[in-house]
C-alpha cells in the first residue's frame, strides 16, 4: 500500500535536526555577542571617563567607538542599535549630563547612527578581522577613522552647544580633544578587538604572542614609556624612545605583534598619567605622539606581512615552474624504460607463443622489472620534489650531461637549420643532480635557440657547448649562440623572476637555473660579449680533474 502523501511530508528530514541546531548556535552566538558589545561598551566608558571635559564624554582617550565599529563591522548594522543603547547606559551610569532626556536620546542617536554608517562602509571596504592584506588598505582605514572622528566630534560638539550644553567659546577646544580621543581609541583599540571577534585574528595574535621575544619587547615597551613619561610631564619629548620596541615589534611579528604592543603601551601611558597627575594639555600631546607612533608601527607590521605574503606566493610559483621544468626532464627520462618496457613485454609474448625456454623468458623479465624500477625511482623522485624540492646528488659525467640536455632540440635545430657544436671535454665528473643540471642546460640552449632563430637570413647560425678549467677544483660550462645576446634594458634584470624579454616568456626559466645552480655550491651568469655567451661554474668532483 502506498504511504499517505501527507504523511511523507510531514516526517522529518535527516538533516532538519542539524540545520536547527546550527541555527540555534548561530543565533546564541549573535546574542553573546551583542551582549559583549554592550557590556564591553560600558566598560570602556568607565576606564577612560579621565580628564573629561565638563564631565561629557570628551576625554584624551575613548575607545568606545572602537568596540561599536569593530562589532558593526562584523555583526552589520543591527549592532548599531545595541550601540546606542549602551551609549544612553553610559550616560546614564558613569555621568551625570546636564542635559534633558530627549538631548541625550537625540545625541546617542546622532553617535550611534554615525559610528553605524562608518562601520557599514568598513564592513563594505575591509576586511572584516581587519587583516589589512595591503598598506593601501591600511591608508584608507586610516584616512577613514580620521574623517569619520572629525564629522562624528563637529556634530557632537556642535549638538551639546546648540543646547547649550557647552559655550560657543568652548567649541574648538571641546572638538579639538573628542576628535583626538576617538581617533586615538579608534586606531589603537579597534584592530585588537576585531582581531578577538574573528578566529582567523585570533590565530593571528596567538601566533604574534608565541613568538620567544614577544615578552621582550612587551617590557621594553612598558619600561620605555615608564622612563619617559614616569619622570614627568616635561620629559614628554622623548617619547619617541617608545618607538623603537613597537618597530621591533613590527619588523619580527608584522602587524599583529604591533596591535599588541599599541595596546601595551596605550595601558602603561593610561597608568601612568594617571598615578603621575600630569595635566589634561599634556596627555593631549602624548596621545597625538601616541597616535603618530602607533600608525607608523601598523604601517611597518603591514609592510612586513606583505612582504612575507608575497615571498611566500613567489617561493611557491617558482617551484611550481620549477616543477613543470623538472617535469618535463623526467618525461624525457621516463619515455627511454617506458619504451624498453614495452619492446620486453613484446619480447615475452613472442617467446611464450614459440614455447621458448623459461630461462630466457625469465631473463626478459628481469629486465623488465628493472626497467619498472628504474621508473618508479624516477617518480618517486618527482613526487620528493613536490613535497620538499629534495635533490639527489650522483657523481655525472659532463659529456654525458651535455648529450642527455641537448638531445630533445635535435629535431628543433635541423628544422631552423641551427648548428650545434658541442665541444670535447675531458673525463671530467661533478656531483649533482642529474636531473635539476639537465633542466638548467636545457633552459640556456633554449634561449639560445630562440636568439638564434631570430636573425635575419644569412646570418650564422649556431649554439655551442664548451667547458673548460676554471680553478682548482672548478669547471665553467659556456652555452653560446650566434644570437645578439640580452638586451642591455634586461641586463640589470635577467635572473630576476617574472622578469622576460619575450612577450610570451614568463621569466621563470634563468630564476629556476640560477637557483639550482646557487644549490649545488656553483654559479650562473651571463658573459658580455658580441654574441650570446651564458656560463654556469660548478665544482669538480674530487677525482674528476682533466687528465
Amino acid at each position: 500500500m502506498a504511504r499517505p502523501r501527507g504523511i511523507a511530508q510531514n516526517l522529518p528530514s535527516p538533516h532538519l535536526k542539524d540545520i536547527v541546531s546550527t541555527s540555534l548556535t548561530s543565533k546564541r552566538l549573535r546574542w553573546t555577542q551583542m551582549a559583549v558589545l554592550f557590556v564591553g561598551y560600558v566598560l570602556f566608558d568607565w576606564a577612560s571617563f579621565i580628564h573629561a571635559l565638563h564631565g561629557l564624554n570628551i576625554t584624551p582617550w575613548s575607545p568606545g567607538p572602537a568596540i561599536g565599529l569593530a562589532f558593526i563591522m562584523h555583526l552589520g548594522l543591527p549592532a548599531s542599535a545595541v550601540l546606542f543603547v549602551a551609549i544612553i547606559a553610559a550616560d546614564s551610569l558613569i555621568r551625570d549630563l546636564p542635559t534633558t532626556v530627549p538631548v541625550t536620546l537625540f545625541v546617542a542617536a546622532i553617535l550611534a547612527g554615525g559610528y553605524g554608517l562608518l562601520g557599514a562602509i568598513m564592513r563594505r571596504r575591509f576586511d572584516r578581522n581587519l587583516m589589512f592584506t595591503h598598506h593601501r588598505e591600511l591608508l584608507a582605514w586610516i584616512m577613514l577613522v580620521i574623517v569619520g572622528a572629525l564629522v562624528m566630534s563637529a556634530a557632537f560638539v556642535s549638538t551639546l552647544t546648540l543646547t547649550n550644553v557647552l559655550d560657543w567659546e568652548q567649541w574648538t577646544d571641546a572638538f579639538i580633544r573628542y576628535w583626538v580621543g576617538d581617533a586615538v581609541g579608534v586606531v589603537i583599540t579597534m584592530p585588537l578587538i576585531a582581531m578577538l571577534i574573528d578566529e582567523r585574528g585570533r590565530a593571528f595574535l596567538g601566533s604574534a604572542l608565541r613568538r620567544w621575544e614577544a615578552p621582550l619587547y612587551g617590557a621594553i615597551t612598558v619600561a620605555a614609556v615608564w622612563f619617559t613619561l614616569g619622570l614627568g610631564p616635561a620629559e614628554v619629548r622623548y617619547f619617541y624612545v617608545v618607538f623603537v620596541p613597537m618597530v621591533w615589534a613590527a619588523l619580527r611579528g608584522g602587524l599583529a605583534a604591533t596591535v599588541l604592543t599599541a595596546t601595551l603601551a596605550q595601558l602603561a601611558i593610561i597608568f601612568v598619567v594617571q598615578t603621575r597627575g600630569f595635566e589634561t594639555i599634556t596627555v593631549l600631546e602624548v596621545q597625538m605622539l601616541t597616535a603618530v607612533l602607533v600608525l607608523v608601527g601598523f604601517l611597518v607590521g603591514v609592510f612586513i606581512d606583505e612582504h612575507r605574503r608575497l615571498g611566500a606566493e613567489l617561493r611557491e610559483s617558482l617551484r611550481l615552474a620549477a616543477a613543470g621544468e623538472m617535469a618535463a626532464a623526467l618525461a624525457h627520462e621516463l619515455n627511454q624504460p617506458l619504451t624498453a618496457m614495452t619492446a620486453y613485454g613484446a619480447a615475452c609474448e613472442d617467446l611464450v607463443r614459440q614455447g621458448a625456454p623459461s630461462d630466457r623468458l625469465r631473463d626478459v623479465v628481469k629486465r623488465m622489472v628493472a626497467e619498472s624500477r628504474r621508473t618508479a625511482d624516477i617518480v618517486t623522485r618527482l613526487r620528493d620534489f613536490f613535497r620538499a624540492g629534495d635533490t639527489r646528488l650522483a657523481r655525472v659525467r659532463v659529456s654525458e650531461l651535455f648529450e642527455a640536455a641537448a638531445e630533445p632540440f635535435a629535431a628543433r635545430l635541423g628544422q631552423s637549420g641551427i648548428a650545434l657544436l658541442v665541444d670535447p671535454v675531458d673525463d671530467w665528473h661533478v656531483i649533482v643532480d642529474r636531473l635539476q643540471l639537465e633542466v638548467v642546460l636545457r633552459n640556456l640552449i633554449a634561449n639560445a635557440i630562440e636568439s638564434v632563430e631570430e636573425l635575419p637570413a644569412g646570418k650564422p647560425r649556431w649554439v655551442r657547448l664548451r667547458g673548460e678549467p676554471a680553478g682548482p677544483g672548478r669547471i665553467c660550462i659556456a652555452v653560446e649562440d650566434s644570437g645578439p645576446g640580452p638586451q642591455p634594458e634586461h641586463e640589470a634584470g635577467l635572473f630576476e623572476p617574472f622578469h622576460s624579454g619575450k612577450a610570451s616568456g614568463l621569466g621563470l626559466g634563468l630564476a629556476i637555473s640560477r637557483s639550482i645552480a646557487e644549490a649545488h655550491g656553483g654559479r650562473l651568469w651571463a658573459e658580455e660579449a658580441e654574441h650570446g655567451v651564458f656560463k654556469l661554474l660548478l665544482p669538480l668532483d674530487e677525482g674528476g680533474h682533466a687528465a
